[in-house]
C-alpha cells in the first residue's frame, strides 16, 4: 500500500485551487478522479474532472464493490472513489491525492490510516464561503443555500482531520499545506 493525501472542505473553501497548485509542486502526486452520478458542470470533462455515471451505473458499480468508499452527498447525487483509480496510481509508484467531500475524507482516512494525511481546508467564515459560491456564478441561489447549510455541518467535522488549514490567504494556505505534505512525505516534523 502506498501513501495518500486527502483534501476535504465545504464547497467554495478553495481546496481544489490548493490541490491544483500542489499537483504542480509535487511530481510524485497524482490526482484520483472521483466518480459521480451528477451531470458535468461548465467545462468539466469525463475522466479528467470526474468519471461521470448515470445513477443506475453508479449503483451497479456499488453492487459490484468497485468503490473504496462512496456516499450520497446530496439526494440522488452520489460520489465515490473507484478501486481502479487507487490501483492505477499506486501501480506507477505515485502518491494519491484525493479532493473529496468531508464525509468521504473521513472515510478515506479511516480506510488508509497512517498511510494517509488528511487536510481540512477551512473557509475564513460562512459568510465568506457564501460570497465565494455566489461569485462562481455556477449555482442557483437555492443550491448555494443548500451548500452553505451543508458547510455549517461539515465545519463541525474539521477536528476529525489530521490538519486544519484556514484559507483566508491562498498563498499562505498553499505554503502551509506544502509544509504539512513535506513533513508527511519525509517523516520529518
Amino acid at each position: 500500500m502506498g501513501k495518500v493525501v486527502i483534501f476535504s472542505a465545504p464547497s467554495g473553501s478553495g481546496k481544489t485551487t490548493i490541490v491544483r497548485e500542489l499537483l504542480k509542486r509535487f511530481p510524485q502526486f497524482e490526482f484520483s478522479v472521483s466518480a459521480t452520478s451528477r451531470a458535468p458542470r461548465g467545462c468539466e470533462r469525463h475522466g479528467c474532472d470526474y468519471h461521470f455515471m448515470t445513477h443506475e451505473e453508479f449503483m451497479q458499480a456499488v453492487a459490484e464493490n468497485r468503490f473504496v468508499e462512496w456516499e450520497e452527498v446530496y439526494k440522488g447525487t452520489c460520489y465515490g472513489t473507484l478501486r481502479s483509480e487507487v490501483e492505477r496510481i499506486w501501480a506507477k509508484g505515485n502518491i494519491i491525492v484525493f479532493d473529496v467531500d468531508v464525509i468521504g475524507g473521513i472515510n478515506l482516512k479511516r480506510i488508509f490510516g497512517g498511510d494517509a494525511c488528511s487536510i481540512f481546508v477551512m473557509p475564513p467564515s460562512v459568510e465568506e464561503l457564501r460570497r465565494r459560491l455566489e461569485g462562481r456564478g455556477t449555482d442557483a441561489p437555492e443550491v448555494i443555500d443548500r451548500r452553505v447549510a451543508k458547510a455549517e455541518f461539515e465545519l463541525t467535522k474539521a477536528p476529525e482531520f489530521d490538519h486544519i488549514v484556514v484559507n483566508d490567504s491562498l498563498d499562505e494556505a498553499i505554503a502551509e499545506t506544502t509544509r504539512i505534505i513535506d513533513e508527511f512525505i519525509t517523516g520529518r516534523s
